[in-house]
């Protein structure tokens, strides 16, 4: 267990040698400064579990005045920083003056030994469940609508090639290296980012995913490393970013090759050096995550064009697996169609109806260019449009995949959503899986780009 460290102020060095062998004795870090000037000075440089610290240094013995300005500037710096005042000179009027101030507790000098262990391990116990308290509101902000798998709940793995997958993300989750996983949209990426962390040793702790491509630029660092109330325009209050919500546990960047290369070097950065700075703020937090990220971006083709630090690649590629699409696995694809259908007939209320062997043949037999996501897409619509207990082939009104030519998306058989989705896939393939690229080419924004995909169930 990390020692918690303590900053202790007094102008008396007798003083400030007592309680060193005091605290020191009960494992604390002490930090001894004997003026105001130099706590301040500490405070802005390193991170703190609690400051101790007298009311009186030079300027007077008996009135506090010094004491309450220096626990006012603390508490400017660090609103969450617990401080507890000493004094010889006790007063209840200056107690109160220093808990309005934003003091915690009060101690007597001299003090007994016992009573200011007390109330030192009480207020850093306080002020630890207040942070992860507050770290748990904004994860829950954030994950409200994200669900982990129970183990292995909806992995489905009855093909050799998942099952050769999922025996190496098993032998990967009992180690905290970072694992890069590739594959097509749609291919169950991020479920299996999950599932690595709900076999790790990080389990009990959180799950951050981040879509990378939806985190506009100008807010990347906020996004990521958090800021302090102030530190810009609309930074209202503090906010914790995703390094901070996933502390101990594990954080997912999805759609890897969209972060710009500016950022890069920023993620680079707290990858090597396992620390970040709030957006705000000058120290650094140290940034104890496990990284999984995922692309269907070719990273090698983005390095060679300059669009992708080769130095993050190889900090992010641990071990590079790449997920298979859904038409190499042909034996999960009826596992999974139940599985959706069980799913959300739990979710909806409905009686789950039964796939006749004609509905199992088509949809082995469907090329799934929009993967998992297509097929679970196609179980939650077929689920209400199914008027019987059993599913048959005509009720999937599955159509192959034409593999259009430009010239032929004017056909007069086609709606324009198929014209829309067909322009979709054949421009991704063309780009050979770069989400910007294809956008760009397509004159879309990255979020139109993205709710298209997710129209058509490519995403």
């Amino acid at each position: 267990m990390q020692q918690k460290k303590i900053l202790v102020a007094d102008d008396d060095i007798n003083i400030l040698a007592s309680l060193q062998y005091v605290l020191s004795e009960e494992g604390f870090d002490i930090t001894a400064v004997t003026t105001p000037e130099a706590a301040i000075d500490n405070v802005k440089q390193q991170n703190f579990d609690l400051v101790l610290l007298d009311m009186n240094f030079v300027q007077d013995t008996t009135s506090g005045r010094e004491g309450l300005a220096l626990v006012k500037d603390i508490t400017a710096l660090e609103l969450s920083l617990p401080i507890i005042v000493m004094t010889g000179w006790a007063t209840v009027d200056i107690a109160v003056e220093a808990m309005q101030a934003g003091a915690r507790d009060f101690i007597q000098k001299p003090w007994h030994n016992e009573r200011l262990i007390s109330a030192i391990a009480l207020q850093i116990d306080l002020a630890t469940s207040a942070k992860k308290n507050q770290r748990l509101v904004q994860q829950n902000k954030l994950l409200t609508s994200q669900v982990l798998p129970s183990k292995r709940d909806g992995v489905i793995a009855n093909s050799p090639v998942m099952q050769q997958l999922l025996a190496s993300l098993d032998e990967l989750a009992q180690s905290d290296m970072s694992i890069l996983l590739t594959g097509d949209n749609g291919t169950g990426k991020s479920m299996l980012a999950a599932y690595v962390h709900s076999v790790s040793k990080r389990a009990d702790n959180a799950f951050v995913a981040v879509n990378m491509g939806a985190i506009p630029e100008s807010l990347f660092e906020s996004e990521m490393f958090g800021h302090r109330k102030g530190a810009f325009t609309d930074a209202k209050e503090n906010r914790i970013g995703r390094f901070e919500m996933a502390e101990q546990g594990t954080l997912f960047l999805d759609e890897l090759a969209n972060i710009p290369l500016a950022q890069q070097a920023k993620l680079l950065r707290v990858l090597e050096e396992k620390q970040f700075e709030v957006v705000g703020a000058s120290k650094s937090i140290d940034a104890d995550v496990r990284v999984i990220s995922a692309t269907n971006c070719d990273l090698l083709t983005a390095i060679a064009d300059k669009e992708f630090r080769q130095d993050l690649y190889y900090r992010l590629n641990t071990i590079e697996l790449r997920v298979p699409s859904l038409n190499e696995r042909k034996e999960d694809i009826v596992p999974l169609a139940q599985y959706f259908l069980q799913s959300f007939s739990n979710k909806y209320h409905r009686t789950c109806p039964a796939l006749s062997r004609s509905a199992a043949q088509s949809l082995e037999q469907h090329s799934w260019p929009g993967n998992i996501r297509e097929l679970s897409h196609l179980m939650e619509r077929v689920l209400f449009t199914c008027k019987s207990g059993v599913i048959e082939s005509s009720d999937l009104m599955l159509a192959p995949v034409v593999e259009l030519h430009r010239d032929s998306l004017d056909s007069p058989e086609l709606t324009l959503d198929e014209i829309e989705k067909q322009a979709l896939i054949n421009r991704l393939k063309q780009c050979q899986g770069n989400a910007t690229e294809t956008a760009k080419s397509l004159g879309l924004s990255r979020s139109g780009y993205y709710r298209r995909l997710s129209k058509y169930g490519l995403d």
